[in-house]
């Protein structure tokens, strides 16, 4: 149990790859918080699948672009468990068009919860982690962070803006036995790509050198290595779970 006594929080945990990152790293021992802003039925289903598994867990509402819920909701855990080891900034949106059809407003939408959630979620947790002189902070970015898509431009942006934030707060927190990584999917079979239309499938697979869409397991596997003792002499790098489409 490479996580026994752990006490982890995964926000947006309630389907796709925050789902799969419960499952394991409960799996694996961690007592695990399992965050949702708006489905609370999804989060619940996501519960049953870790004890189901034999973990353990709760679930816990709050929206991660909004400050004081999240300062909240992390002093409750501590409270509550009397310590944070593992922070998962999994939660993000997407708004996806053209420049010339976006708003200011999608802009600020995909930002706040993208962007500003990893930081809002980190800040709440930073302390705590630098009081116990240990702590794991693994933030999800996208592959299109790193390459761009057509499209994509804010999105991009957001999880582009997520990589230098990784980088800095590690240089911050490793004096304090404190990990800072980022993991960078690729093309996910998840909720969020099952809408996009089969000639846009076709034309990801035949980009990717696999030669297959990447499960939300292969991601958790990644999370669960950044999370585990195994990776206590990495910080400040993106591990890149994306089948060979980016390199």
């Amino acid at each position: 149990m490479k996580l026994e006594g752990k006490i982890a929080l995964v926000t947006g945990g309630s389907r796709g790859i925050g789902r799969a990152v419960c499952r394991l790293l409960a799996s694996e021992g961690a007592f695990v918080f399992v965050n949702y802003s708006s489905s609370e039925d999804a989060a619940r289903e996501t519960l049953e699948e870790v004890k189901g598994s034999g973990g353990d867990g709760e679930i816990v509402r709050f929206n991660v672009a909004d400050e004081a819920e999240v300062r909240d909701a992390v002093e409750k855990i501590v409270k509550e468990k009397g310590r944070l080891d593992i922070l998962v900034n999994n939660a993000g949106i997407a708004i996806d068009n053209l420049i010339v059809r976006l708003k200011g407003d999608d802009f600020d939408r995909v930002v706040s919860v993208n962007l500003k959630g990893v930081f809002n979620c980190s800040r709440a947790v930073a302390r705590q982690m630098m009081k116990q002189k240990y702590g794991r902070i693994i933030n999800v970015t996208s592959v299109v962070g790193e390459m761009g898509n057509a499209g994509q431009s804010v999105y991009s942006a957001s999880k582009a803006g997520i990589i230098g934030f990784t980088k800095s707060l590690a240089k911050e927190l490793a004096s304090r036995g404190v990990t800072v990584n980022a993991v960078s999917p690729g093309f996910i079979e998840t909720d969020m790509t099952a809408s996009l239309p089969e000639k846009v499938r076709e034309e990801y697979l035949a980009s990717i050198p696999l030669g297959r869409f990447g499960e939300p397991e292969d991601v958790a596997r990644a999370v669960l290595f950044l999370a585990s003792d195994g990776a206590s002499y990495i910080t400040g790098e993106v591990i890149r779970v994306n089948g060979g489409l980016y390199m």
